[in-house]
């Protein structure tokens, strides 16, 4: 069987392990690895200069696809976000990969309905928030809702029990994160000196003399790092902040409870159905209860911190690869 795997992203094979690669990305890699490891004919269309293969597994330009369509026949095409490779492909079993969200609006904006509309793909959500909230008048074939899953870089890992009192903000977007840094100025930080509060990301809307004042608060701003020095640092930490806005899933509350680190969070979106209180996380209702909550975490004793440890453990094996990818193989 041959299988297209479609991401309209500029990225190669030799991208996966990099800092400047997204989840959306690596989860594409990875899907399509285990695919072909498991004998099928799996092709990755991205945008990308030129061919690689590494393995079975070829890594083909989308303009190289499209041009040469006559030449190449696909059982199945998986693609992320993106209606418009299925009109080249007219014969093929076809599923659109959504990640986010994709209103009529923005269909119609991003020139996806009419592709929607005429090739009517079964839609795969990531998760059931992310379906919820998907209009119905995008007439799609079926409506499936398959997890995310964890990445190779988060699993098969030692579980470390000692850890530092840092707590990590690893989401991309900023939202919130000027009230959870007011809250650690005036909370936090006078009690708990030892404590530490990591953020990670490109974080442009800080500029440089506010980080210089921030580190004398023990806030300290990462940057953007690879998936190795991020794990590094998970394994370490007391917890994760993640708000919860905005999220579709959330792939790094996942990689962070796969790292033995509670989330805590509003569980808006999302991480209302990931999270559960006092398991793998924590959730609060507003802010001072979310400094509240970083408190109690700093105070738990030994035997409270091993279960929350273990508890997030657990809860990441239900999203590893190997169980979800049932899921895809019944699809297929």
């Amino acid at each position: 069987m041959n299988i297209l795997i479609n991401c309209p992203s500029k990225f190669n094979l030799k991208s996966n392990g990099l800092n400047k690669i997204g989840g959306i990305e690596s989860l594409n890699i990875a899907l399509a690895k285990k695919l072909s490891n498991i004998n099928f004919n799996v092709t990755l269309s991205t945008i990308c200069a030129k061919k690689t293969k590494i393995n079975k597994l070829l890594n083909l330009p989308i303009k190289t696809i499209k041009l040469k369509k006559n030449n190449l026949n696909f059982d199945i095409i998986i693609s992320s976000n993106d209606a418009t490779i299925f009109s080249y492909f007219p014969n093929a079993k076809k599923f659109i990969w959504l990640h986010n969200p994709l209103q009529i609006e923005k269909a119609l904006r991003k020139k996806q309905f009419f592709p929607l509309l005429n090739s009517r793909p079964k839609a795969i959500f990531v998760s059931s928030y992310l379906e919820s909230i998907t209009s119905k008048l995008l007439l799609f074939k079926k409506r499936i809702v398959i997890p995310n899953f964890l990445l190779p870089d988060f699993t098969n890992k030692t579980i470390n029990f000692k850890r530092k009192q840092i707590f990590v903000w690893s989401v991309q977007r900023n939202k919130g994160l000027s009230e959870t840094i007011e809250v650690w100025i005036k909370k936090i930080y006078p009690f708990y000196k030892n404590a530490e509060f990591h953020i990670f990301g490109d974080n442009n809307f800080f500029n440089k003399s506010d980080k210089k004042k921030l580190i004398l608060k023990n806030i300290f701003f990462m940057g953007r790092v690879s998936k190795l020095i991020l794990r590094r640092s998970y394994n370490k930490s007391l917890a994760m902040i993640c708000l919860g806005y905005d999220e579709t899933f959330c792939l790094n509350a996942l990689e962070a409870n796969s790292c033995g680190l509670p989330v805590l969070t509003f569980a808006k979106t999302a991480l209302n159905s990931f999270v559960i209180n006092n398991h793998n996380g924590f959730i609060a209702k507003d802010y001072f209860d979310l400094s509240v909550i970083i408190i109690k975490m700093i105070n738990l004793n030994k035997i409270k911190k091993h279960k929350l440890i273990n508890n997030s453990i657990n809860t990441s094996k239900k999203y590893h690869l190997n169980t979800i990818i049932s899921k895809w193989l019944k699809i297929i």
